[in-house]
């Protein structure tokens, strides 16, 4: 959602300006309205000075409201307003203020039901409805997954040494096409970053894709995506040093990390040497 809202940033006049992201959903209820429209000094305990808010950061681009329909009704007027008219007022004060921002929404929520629970306000919603842009889910995007794959993988090539980066067979991309992908974009690229990570081979293969990524398959001590995230990364720092025969420095680059967090990993998950000496011996 964000990568379109800010093709369409970039694609309008408004490029040279500010691109600005708020995730609505993220922030606590309590703290929207100053995270939007800002605050004067001694506007509430702990407001020593005048903080200027995401709505004026933006001043002149855009700002993309994400998960607007985690937006707290208490809010939304003062939102409808700003985008009506341009104008808003910072918490704790009295004086309006005006923004020519561009606002770009985006949410995963069913605001008409939303709007008929209560929770969503219908004159906002249909102020920011103006131009609508429906964004299917991965699975149903036929190549995109192809294309984002290989694009994901030269990518995560260009961090490691030439003679660790990963190719990707034309079977493993074809079984990447069969996943269904509940997390799109985001965990395909965590798919692709595990993969260069515990790949064995410089290829990748379909057998990889399988113990790697697929999801629903029966859980063995092998399946990486039945482990918490300890234990996740504690099993790629060790098949890091497996592949580079303990060498730190190779690991690190595969691995995208300093050198100094490396040790601090070995340390902090308890990394014997015999665990990556012995396949290293093999």
């Amino acid at each position: 959602k964000e990568l379109v809202a800010r093709a369409i940033h970039e694609a309008s006049p408004r490029e040279g300006a500010a691109f600005v992201v708020v995730n609505c959903g993220a922030i606590p209820s309590d703290l929207v309205e100053s995270e939007l429209f800002g605050h004067i000094q001694g506007a509430f305990t702990g407001a020593s000075q005048r903080r200027l808010g995401l709505l004026e950061l933006a001043e002149g681009g855009s700002l993309f409201l994400d998960e607007i329909g985690e937006l707290p009704m208490t809010v939304q007027p003062a939102l409808l307003r700003a985008v009506q008219f341009g104008e808003f007022r910072p918490v704790g004060s009295s004086k309006t203020e005006y923004a020519d921002v561009r606002i770009l929404a985006a949410t995963n929520r069913d605001l008409v039901e939303a709007m008929n629970k209560g929770v969503f306000r219908e004159d906002l919603y249909h102020r920011i409805s103006t131009l609508e842009v429906t964004l299917p889910p991965l699975r149903d995007r036929g190549d995109d997954v192809r294309i984002l794959a290989e694009w994901m993988l030269q990518r995560q090539n260009v961090r490691v040494p030439k003679d660790l980066a990963r190719t990707i067979s034309a079977s493993a991309l074809n079984r990447l096409l069969e996943l269904d992908w509940p997390g799109n974009v985001r965990q395909l690229e965590n798919a692709i970053v595990r993969l260069v990570t515990l790949s064995a081979s410089r290829e990748i293969q379909t057998d990889d894709i399988d113990r790697h990524v697929a999801v629903r398959r029966r859980p063995e001590s092998s399946d990486f995506d039945s482990m918490d995230l300890e234990q996740l990364e504690r099993a790629a720092v060790v098949a890091a040093l497996r592949r580079n025969r303990g060498n730190r420095q190779r690991a690190t680059a595969e691995l995208g990390i300093a050198t100094k967090t490396l040790y601090n990993k070995i340390r902090h998950h308890d990394i014997a040497p015999g665990e990556w000496q012995d396949a290293s011996h093999a």
